[in-house]
């Protein structure tokens, strides 16, 4: 592949060692498996076992820390849109690992914007990875099947609690869209915090009919 990363950018993806929830992508404090083939070795959290999100699983190449931090930012806020197929062909990569090819996602969609901060940004990060990521793993990507109805304060800034209140509300599905019933959607973002906009579009869909729902994230932060 010809990369758009530095070196040092490089070995930190590749080099990335920890053993992550299969849930919500968190570290695991302690090595109870080895990463193998299709999802081989992965555990829940115990706060995924005890509380767990309307999603099934999560695919994250690495956490949120630098110097990765600043390709996220790279993408989202300076328009480095390679970036996002860069981040998609590493997803895809990771999902040939992770993932029973039986049973891959027959759908991808990005965690959209509100119109206001699209008008903003200009674009949609996540839908310049689920694009690529899409044609990656064979699949067909839909930017228009959920939108975002009410423009929330940036989730970054906020506490956990806050964040989950502030997206409880922000999801709907197109009208007269296709039916999810029985379908595996995947899920893409750029970076996942608390999983709380990814647990609340994961509810959506499921209420849908989805029948599975795996998120794609390029960067996980370590904590909650």
């Amino acid at each position: 592949m010809n990369s758009l990363l530095c070196a040092a950018c490089d070995a930190a993806y590749w080099n990335e060692a920890r053993l992550r929830c299969a849930v919500c992508a968190l570290p695991l404090a302690s090595a109870r498996g080895t990463r193998g083939g299709h999802g081989a070795g992965r555990y829940p959290c115990d706060a995924c076992v005890k509380a767990p999100p309307a999603f099934d699983a999560t695919i994250a190449l690495a956490d949120y820390r630098a110097p990765l931090d600043a390709l996220a930012r790279g993408l989202k806020y300076r328009a480095r849109l390679g970036l996002g197929e860069e981040f998609a062909m590493r997803l895809a990569h990771a999902a040939d690992d992770l993932l029973d090819p039986a049973d891959a996602p027959t759908l991808i969609v990005p965690v959209p914007l509100s119109r206001e901060r699209l008008v903003e940004r200009g674009y949609n990060q996540a839908w310049q990875i689920a694009k690529p990521l899409a044609r990656a793993l064979g699949t067909r990507a839909d930017a228009t099947l959920v939108r975002r109805t009410l423009h929330t304060a940036a989730q970054a800034r906020l506490d956990r609690d806050t964040r989950r209140r502030n997206v409880g509300r922000a999801f709907a599905l197109k009208d007269g869209g296709p039916t999810l019933r029985g379908l595996h959607i995947g899920v893409v973002d750029d970076v996942m915090t608390s999983g709380a906009t990814l647990d609340a579009l994961a509810q959506k869909l499921k209420a849908a009919g989805a029948r599975r729902v795996t998120n794609f994230v390029a960067l996980r932060t370590p904590k909650d």
